[in-house]
C-alpha cells in the first residue's frame, strides 16, 4: 500500500461521509459525538445508515493518522527533505511506501 493508495481512500470516504451528512442534514462531527454516547436513531430504518456512518468516519480518522504518520516518518528519517520534496513525487504519482 502506497500514500497514494491511502490518500484514495480517504476522499472516498469523505464522499460517503458528505452523502450522510446530506441525507440527515448533521456533520458528521457532530453525528459521530452524539452516537459515541450512545444516541440512538429516531426511525428504526436509520440504524443500518447510522453504523455505517460511524464505521466510515472511525475508517477515515485512522487513515488520516496513517497518512499523516507516514508523512512525519519520512520527514523525520530524511527519506524527503521537506513537504515540497514530499508534495513533487506525489504530483508525478511516484509510489511512496508505508512503513511495514
Amino acid at each position: 500500500m502506497t500514500l497514494g493508495d491511502v490518500l484514495q481512500s480517504i476522499h472516498a470516504l469523505r464522499e460517503d461521509l458528505l452523502v450522510f451528512e446530506r441525507k440527515y442534514g448533521v456533520p458528521t462531527e457532530v453525528f459521530y459525538k452524539a452516537y459515541q454516547q450512545g444516541e440512538e436513531p429516531a426511525d428504526s430504518a436509520w440504524v443500518l445508515d447510522w453504523s455505517q456512518w460511524a464505521g466510515a468516519y472511525e475508517s477515515l480518522e485512522e487513515l488520516l493518522t496513517i497518512y499523516n504518520n507516514t508523512v512525519n516518518r519520512l520527514l523525520a528519517q530524511k527519506q524527503v527533505a521537506d513537504l515540497s520534496q514530499l508534495i513533487e513525487r506525489t504530483a508525478r504519482h511516484e509510489p511512496v511506501a508505508l512503513a511495514a
